[in-house]
């Protein structure tokens, strides 16, 4: 437990990008904090106002625009391979396919995941940064294509350079 608490504190301090998630009514209901790694971008996020204890669909999207309340201005998954959908798809997986998230009674929820096919380098084609993260409001099942059936969105949030750089 305490190896989790301190890898949390380095990343909430060492970080090179940020989203903030905000809701069908566009208030505020989480931030993901993203660093580069040597194995691609480790992302962190912390939300609440979802579903409660629920399994949730989180994906990387192809466009920066996070218009509420259906976040369809997001377009699709980020797919610069242009590969099917889904980890378990014989001819997938999207770059911005990730594995699902539990949320507690509450509807909270705290998670890291590594996406090895991204970067926020700039200028490289699987770079993310102007992209979006996203909730849905079910699981992905890792196999349907285009999005797994998770249904609709309810959670966006704009990747960009963090304000405050954390130190390289």
């Amino acid at each position: 437990m305490l190896e989790f608490i301190v890898f949390t504190f380095l990343l909430l301090t060492d970080y090179d990008g940020e989203a903030e998630l905000i809701n069908k009514d566009g208030n505020v209901v989480g931030k993901a904090l993203l660093k580069e790694t040597p194995h691609g971008v480790l992302i962190y996020v912390e939300a609440t106002g979802l579903p409660p204890s629920s399994e949730l669909a989180f994906h990387i999207h192809e466009k920066g625009l996070c218009e509420p309340p259906d976040f369809q201005t997001a377009g699709g998954h980020f797919n610069p391979e242009k590969k099917k959908h889904g980890f378990l798809n014989k001819d997938g997986y999207h770059a911005g396919d990730m594995p699902n998230f539990f949320t507690d009674k509450e509807g909270r929820a705290r998670f890291h995941v590594l996406n090895t096919k991204v970067t926020m380098k700039e200028a490289r084609p699987n770079s993310i940064l102007g992209l979006s993260l996203m909730i849905h409001v079910h699981r992905d099942d890792y196999v349907t294509d285009p999005a797994g059936g998770a249904g609709h969105r309810i959670a966006c949030g704009l990747i960009k350079r963090s304000e405050k750089k954390g130190k390289q």
